[in-house]
């Protein structure tokens, strides 16, 4: 059976297959919601705070990335997106290009774990990775064939935020990097720490990462990111990682910790005498917040829909600027007077569970991590 559904983006009216829950538009190649025409209150509807339809058109357009192997369900519009291939994957999926002998300059992993099947689910993390999508894509010339975006929403199975995914998905990342690649590793979930009984945490702790099955799985530590995508790098390669989660203040492992209040760098190298380097290579880390903090979504920043509190700021800022590059001191100070203003308003964390189990403040600082100390307020931020 057939319905008459229009575009988001281009307004056009088309038909589409009833049982297919987002459709393509012929005209704009845009992916949409499947919504009927009769009922325009369902199209425009921000069900858990979705973004504006603009974005939304781009949000369907990652999903329909992929498809899932042996997918018999035929695309909703008569004529095929042209990426689909014969084995229901995507030629667009960076994974099929690993093979290649020269791996693009820029390359990134844009993970965001809703846990929607939980009773504690995150609503801003999509939200959040087409944010950053959007700002890789737009301001640093990113392209979409080179990065890997892993949701629940994929069809993709490989770019389902598994822990095994997103393992494998990391060692895409680095794997054949050269001098003058840019990567960047980008993450918006949960995040828990515990006991470090290898005397490598200045705290006590090791921090962690939650892929949507961690309870069957388990947690990702940061000593494994630190292996899989820190410790490789050449010289010549940058690597960031932005990482939009409770207790990732140190989640790279990386040895020097800025101090914004005092304004310099502080010794994080492991305390048992191990050192955690890269092979030449340069790292950056940007969390949400120290390692004994929480990070939370928050409607504050952005009334019409859920995002993560650093997130958003952190692309609203850079977008701001337009061509003008910002410093990471500069970055790090307006993203703290942001979140700081949100909370203010008693509204950051966007629901009353957090402030009941938080109190009525939650502290949210964000952090900056690297491989090597440098004037934070002279070197640009650049990606």
């Amino acid at each position: 059976m057939e319905t008459r559904t229009v575009c988001h983006r281009c307004r056009q009216k088309f038909t589409a297959a009833t049982n297919a829950e987002v459709v393509n538009c012929p005209y704009c190649r845009t992916y949409n919601r499947n919504r009927p025409v009769r009922k325009p209150s369902a199209a425009s509807s921000q069900e858990h705070g979705k973004i504006s339809p603009p974005t939304i058109g781009k949000s369907m357009k990652g999903k329909l990335k992929k498809l899932l192997p042996g997918n018999t369900q035929k695309p909703s519009v008569s004529s095929p997106p042209s990426s689909i291939t014969k084995t229901g994957y995507s030629k667009r999926c960076a994974l099929d290009n690993s093979g290649d002998a020269v791996p693009a300059k820029k390359r990134a992993v844009l993970c965001g774990v809703s846990y929607k099947k939980w009773k504690y689910k995150l609503k801003g993390t999509i939200n959040d990775v087409l944010n950053m999508e959007n700002l890789l894509t737009q301001k640093y010339g990113f392209e979409e064939k080179n990065m890997l975006v892993l949701t629940e929403e994929q069809f993709d199975t490989r770019l389902i935020p598994t822990k095994a995914n997103i393992e494998n998905c990391l060692k895409w990342l680095v794997k054949g990097c050269r001098s003058g690649d840019s990567l960047v590793f980008y993450y918006s979930g949960h995040g828990l720490r515990q006991p470090d009984f290898n005397q490598d945490e200045r705290d006590g702790f090791d921090e962690t990462i939650c892929p949507v099955d961690f309870l069957k799985e388990g947690m990702i530590l940061d000593n494994d990111i630190y292996a899989t995508i820190v410790k490789p790098l050449p010289k010549g390669v940058t690597l960031h990682a932005i990482v939009d989660a409770c207790h990732s203040g140190t989640i790279l492992d990386l040895e020097h910790v800025y101090d914004r209040q005092k304004g310099e760098w502080i010794d994080n190298s492991p305390p048992s005498g191990a050192r955690k380097e890269t092979s030449g290579g340069l790292a950056y880390s940007i969390s949400a917040c120290e390692d004994d903090q929480v990070a939370a979504d928050t409607s504050a920043l952005n009334s019409r829909s859920m995002n993560g509190a650093m997130t958003y700021s952190l692309t609203e800022i850079v977008r701001g600027r337009g061509q003008r590059n910002i410093t990471y001191g500069e970055l790090l100070d307006e993203m703290e007077e942001r979140i700081e203003q949100a909370n203010q308003q008693g509204c950051l964390g966007g629901s009353r569970i957090l402030t009941r189990l938080f109190g009525p403040n939650l502290t949210q600082k964000p952090m900056l991590s690297a491989s090597e100390r440098f004037d934070v307020y002279k070197r640009e931020f650049k990606l």
